[in-house]
C-alpha cells in the first residue's frame, strides 16, 4: 500500500475507486465498504484508494476539540493495508480543506486530482462546506463529471448499527466486549515501557508501567483489565490497571501491566497491549495486603479465561 500525506502528492494515470472518511476503528462498517472497494478496483482494473483525515474534522471545526480516538494513525494504516487497499491519502484537514464547496471539492479534488471513476460511500456520507451535501448530490456530480457511485448500507449487530461514535463510548464505558465485537478484531494500544514506583514489586505483582505518546489516542474507563502482548515474537498474558492509584492515593491516570509468568528487563520497549475482557471497576483498599489479596483473585480469574479459550 501506498500511503500519501497530501491529495497534492498522489497521481495516477489508472483511473480510481475511492472512499473517502475519517475510518476511526477501521470497524466492522467500515470494513463492508473497504472490501468492496477492493474487489471492484480489480474487476474494474482501477487502482483502489481511501482518503482519510488527520486532524480529525471534528477537532479542527471546533466541535469536539478534544475528542479522542479508537485508532492512531499508524494503527489505521497497517488496519487498511491488511485489508488490500492499493492507496491510503492521510490529507490535513485544516479550515481551508473544510471551506471548500462540495462541487470544488468534486471538480477539484475528486476528479481533478484524484482521477476518479467511481465512488463507494455510506449512506449518512455527508461533504462540502457545512457537511450540506449528500449521497444523491454525490450521485447527480457522479452524472455530470463521468463517475459512478455505490451507496453501502449500514453494518448492524443485533439490530444496531454499528459507528465509531458508539465505539468510543463503550470504551470510555469499559464495555471492551461491545468494542472488539463492533471492531471484528481485538482493540490494542502501543505504548513505550518508562519508569514506575515500583510498588507492585513489593506486593509479588511487579508491573510495566506504559506510557501512550500519542495523546489523543482513546484507552478504556479506568479499571482492571485481561490482555495479552507479543515480546520478542512470544505470546504473553497479563492483566492491566488503568487508574489513578487510590489505594496510593495518587491522581494521575496511568496504565500498568502485570505479566502472568514474566521475568524480563522490557524498560523503554514499546508494546502492543491486547485489550480482551474487563475484569472489574478500579477500588480504593485499605491496606497494600488487601490490594494483594484482590490481585491474586484478579489473576485466577484472568488465567480461567484463557484457560477456556
Amino acid at each position: 500500500m501506498q500511503t500519501h500525506h497530501s491529495i497534492h502528492d498522489f497521481y495516477s494515470t489508472k483511473r480510481t475507486i475511492i472512499t473517502i472518511g475519517t475510518f476511526d476503528g477501521v470497524h466492522l462498517g467500515h470494513q463492508k465498504i473497504l472490501s468492496q472497494l477492493v474487489e471492484e478496483a480489480k474487476a474494474l482494473q482501477y487502482e483502489s484508494l481511501v482518503l482519510t483525515f488527520f486532524p480529525h474534522p471534528r477537532m479542527v471545526l471546533g466541535k469536539e476539540n478534544s475528542i479522542k480516538l479508537i485508532n492512531t494513525i499508524e494503527e489505521k494504516k497497517l488496519l487498511l493495508e491488511a485489508l488490500g487497499i492499493d492507496n491510503l491519502i492521510v490529507h490535513e484537514f485544516d479550515t481551508n480543506f473544510a471551506d471548500l464547496t462540495a462541487f470544488d471539492f468534486v471538480e477539484k479534488i475528486l476528479v481533478g486530482k484524484l482521477n476518479v471513476g467511481k465512488i463507494i460511500i455510506g449512506y449518512d456520507h455527508k461533504f462540502g462546506k457545512g457537511r450540506t451535501a449528500d449521497i444523491n448530490d454525490l450521485i447527480e456530480f457522479g452524472k455530470q463529471f463521468g463517475f459512478e457511485v455505490e451507496q453501502i448500507s449500514a453494518e448492524e449487530i443485533g439490530d444496531i448499527a454499528i459507528s465509531s461514535t458508539k465505539i468510543r463510548k463503550a470504551l470510555l464505558e469499559g464495555n471492551i466486549k461491545l468494542v472488539n465485537q463492533f471492531l471484528g478484531y481485538t482493540f490494542e494500544f502501543t505504548g513505550k515501557v518508562i519508569e514506575g514506583k515500583k510498588i507492585g514489586r513489593t506486593i509479588q505483582f511487579p508491573t510495566a508501567n506504559i506510557s501512550i505518546e500519542e495523546n489523543y489516542k482513546l484507552v478504556p474507563k479506568n479499571g482492571v483489565y485481561i490482555i495479552e502482548s507479543e515480546i520478542d515474537n512470544i505470546l504473553y498474558h497479563g492483566m492491566m490497571n488503568i487508574g489513578t492509584n487510590p489505594t496510593l492515593g495518587e491522581n494521575q491516570q496511568t496504565i500498568e501491566i502485570h505479566f502472568f509468568d514474566f521475568d524480563q528487563n522490557i524498560y523503554k520497549k514499546m508494546l502492543a497491549i491486547k485489550v480482551l475482557e474487563k475484569i472489574r471497576e478500579e477500588q480504593k483498599f485499605d491496606s497494600l495486603e488487601a490490594l494483594r489479596l484482590q490481585l491474586k483473585k484478579d489473576q485466577t480469574f484472568s488465567k480461567s479465561y484463557f484457560d477456556n479459550l
